[in-house]
């Protein structure tokens, strides 16, 4: 491995930034013929909604119910819209009470009474956050609508069945995440918690866990930051700048793997844009604080090992249409809880253990050992 792995935030992704601050910037006032052709981009900034809408399922209504109650953030944040809210919040309560067996439809018969029991929970919750709407109480209603959405992803989950694609062969003989898994960090400065999606990168989070099982990254500093922009970690000490099998005593790669929308399987081992699909979208975007993804070194895609980071760049300032990193990286889950910590942590920091908590079922082991030619 080259020794650009090191330096590969400081020119390539900072300069990019640059780049994209410049579009932000020239975006406000008018919109070139070439930055229209950028990327559509991904207006939603909670990754916590990312991860229910990146869910393989198809079921249009409880989408409905989901959308309906994103959208009340939304118009908190634009003046508080108490009309608008209200209307959300009257399409949420006429879908769980007129049309909970298209709810239903979706999940599995031996799932169903669980599901309808959150459905009733979802109707509960309803009618507890219309008095805080009622009384303009915008720090109730933030609270009481987050207690509904993680209601509603818990139905979701119960949609999701089996695994939707088959890994090329050529990746079997790394870890793959069948599914999602939740993971603890435990840093100097505090807990966070992210939550992986192996639904949309299963290489690249199987890798990951197997990592955490191993305790590779227990007592690792983080060695890049950059405010405002990116947290790198995962470069273990001495000369390697990735994992080292021990089994082979090779250094192991993961692809560049990309899930655009529409796509049934991800794209391995090539950008989008070098695949002249620079306009597609992808369904894990970074548009969320604390995108977690896969760092390469510059100019091999299918380089990466061990470091991550996690993207900081505010996502306000990076609006649909102007997004420059969305398929060239592998994103592989986002930040759920911790921002508070994140936000504090600087070079030099260190995390002192990570745990999977939650999906260590769904980790697939390679079917023969790792190596890289």
């Amino acid at each position: 491995m080259t020794k650009l792995w090191k330096r590969w935030l400081q020119p390539s992704l900072i300069v990019t930034l640059l780049v994209v601050c410049f579009l932000v910037t020239s975006a406000i006032g008018w919109t070139s013929p070439s930055n229209a052709a950028l990327p559509a981009g991904n207006a939603i900034t909670d990754g916590k909604a990312l991860l229910r809408y990146s869910l393989p399922i198809d079921n249009p209504t409880v989408r409905e119910l989901q959308a309906s109650l994103e959208d009340i953030a939304a118009q908190l944040r634009a003046n508080r819209r108490w009309g608008a809210i209200s209307g959300d919040l009257k399409k949420a309560n006429k879908i769980v009470k007129d049309r909970s067996a298209k709810l239903l439809a979706t999940v599995p018969e031996e799932r169903k009474a669980q599901a309808t029991a959150l459905i009733d929970q979802i109707q509960a919750g309803i009618e507890t956050l219309q008095p805080a709407v009622e009384a303009k109480e915008k720090n109730q209603i933030w609270e009481d609508r987050a207690k509904l959405l993680r209601l509603v992803g818990k139905l979701e989950d119960l949609m999701a069945v089996g695994f939707p694609f088959e890994v090329p062969a050529e990746y079997s003989n790394l870890p793959q995440l069948k599914g999602r898994a939740t993971v603890e960090i435990a840093t100097n400065k505090g807990d966070i918690t992210v939550v992986l999606d192996g639904y949309s990168a299963p290489v690249t989070s199987g890798n990951f866990v197997d990592l955490v099982q191993r305790g590779f990254y227990n007592g690792l500093e983080f060695t890049r930051s950059e405010d405002s922009y990116v947290l790198q970690v995962g470069d273990p000490p001495g000369k390697e700048e990735g994992f080292i099998d021990p089994d082979t005593g090779k250094y192991r790669a993961v692809p560049l793997e990309v899930l655009a929308e529409n796509d049934k399987v991800p794209t391995y081992g090539i950008t989008l844009e070098d695949a002249g699909r620079y306009r597609d979208g992808v369904v894990l975007p970074f548009s969320a604080y604390g995108t977690l993804a896969m760092a390469r070194p510059e100019g091999d895609p299918n380089g990466a090992s061990s470091q991550f980071f996690f993207f900081l760049f505010e996502p306000e300032l990076t609006p649909a249409g102007r997004n420059l990193l969305d398929g060239r990286y592998s994103v592989f889950g986002y930040l759920t809880e911790g921002k508070e910590i994140l936000e504090q942590l600087k070079a030099g920091d260190m995390i002192k253990s990570a745990k999977v908590v939650a999906g260590l079922e769904n980790l697939v082991e390679p079917k023969v050992a790792s190596s890289k030619e």
